[in-house]
């Protein structure tokens, strides 16, 4: 990341209630990054408390990765595949990035991931693969600035998500 850029990156993996959805924002250090995540991470509010992502208990990810609820939390097993097998799959991804390539300099960066757990998911095994592939898969999207404007004019007509088909596409 070279001049203080911000990388804004998203990514949609899997399919039914273990989907992940995520959102990443990448910046350097002692850049507004910085202020959004320290802010995000010191003002928890009812049913959504950022915190610090890591790869085994005192082993942060690098960059430093704050997770973002974007769903509240609904009960006793969603706190648990959010804050379990979402976190771990964020770890994963991140590190993924940080191998491949995509990220380098990662003790010089913090990444905010946004992260939605369906309330109703069940699968911990799915929720970990596609929060991994999600995150790295948005973090590659951040990394390539590119938006095909073509292409997004090309699908205007024929907007689809996981959560939802419009009637003129069923």
């Amino acid at each position: 990341m070279a001049g203080g850029l911000t990388q804004f990156g998203e990514a949609f993996a899997g399919s039914g209630k273990e989907a992940a959805h995520l959102n990443t924002v990448l910046g350097e250090k002692g850049g507004p990054v910085e202020v959004a995540w320290n802010t995000a991470l010191a003002t928890p509010r009812e049913g959504h408390a950022g915190f610090v992502v890591v790869a085994q208990p005192n082993m942060p990810v690098q960059p430093m990765t704050l997770f973002v609820n974007k769903a509240m939390i609904a009960s006793t097993n969603h706190a648990t595949l959010t804050w379990g097998a979402a976190q771990l799959g964020v770890a994963s991804g991140v590190l993924d990035a940080v191998a491949d390539g995509i990220i380098s300099s990662p003790t010089d960066l913090l990444l905010i991931a946004a992260v939605w757990v369906d309330p109703d998911a069940q699968d911990a095994d799915l929720v970990y693969s596609f929060n991994r592939e999600a995150t790295r898969a948005s973090l590659a999207r951040g990394a390539d600035e590119s938006v095909d404007v073509a292409a997004l004019l090309a699908v205007r007509d024929v907007p689809i998500n996981g959560y939802y088909v419009p009637p003129t596409l069923r």
